[in-house]
């Protein structure tokens, strides 16, 4: 369909160009066949270029609007995939939360007795305390300071 248009388009143009230019040669002086077939040539080809250039404007056009829908699809995929995320994760909670309620209910029932005699770990023998002895440099005096400094 839109093939069909873009001829009738093209032979519009060509004979709106045919047109023009005739009347342009029949100001100047009379026209032969050749030239008539020349410039019915010469439009059919030049009419065919423009139409190319203004579907390709057209298309230029038309794009963005295709890429913003595209877009505008796939955020509403992204924001449909992002719900059911969450959806899932407040089961996961509420899963969570009610194993964690079943956990504490469960350890506050009455435990069985425990024997009250517990085993000792065997006592290790006392380790001797390391005595720590500090470097000597070759001077033994105290270093003293310099109390007087000229703050000149």
């Amino acid at each position: 369909m839109a093939n069909k248009t873009a001829k009738t388009k093209q032979k519009s143009l060509a004979a709106d160009i045919v047109s023009s230019i005739e009347a342009k040669i029949g100001e100047a002086g009379k026209a032969t066949k050749k030239m008539k077939k020349s410039i019915e040539k010469s439009a059919d080809k030049l009419a065919k270029k423009l139409t190319k250039i203004i579907a390709k404007t057209e298309n230029k056009k038309v794009k963005p609007q295709k890429n913003a829908e595209k877009k505008t699809k796939k955020d509403l995929a992204k924001a449909k995939k992002n719900a059911e995320k969450a959806e899932k994760n407040a089961k996961r909670a509420v899963n969570k939360i009610a194993d964690a309620v079943a956990d504490s209910t469960v350890t506050s029932s009455p435990a069985p007795a425990r024997p009250t005699s517990r085993k000792t770990p065997a006592s290790k023998p006392a380790t001797t305390a390391r005595k720590t002895a500090s470097k000597t440099t070759g001077t033994t005096a105290p270093a003293t300071t310099d109390t007087s400094v000229d703050n000149a």
